[in-house]
């Protein structure tokens, strides 16, 4: 499984219970795929 997180989308590589279950997850955390992108591309 892998993500792709770019600055204007997301790709996601993997078998399709792989994806459902990351979307699963990641729609616990973010409202859209815009706060998703946001979030990951902050410098730490």
């Amino acid at each position: 499984m892998k993500v792709y997180i770019k600055t204007n989308g997301v790709t996601l590589v993997g078998k399709a219970w792989q994806i459902k279950y990351v979307l699963k997850k990641y729609m616990k955390q973010f409202q859209t795929v815009e706060e998703w992108i946001t979030s990951q591309s902050k410098p730490k």
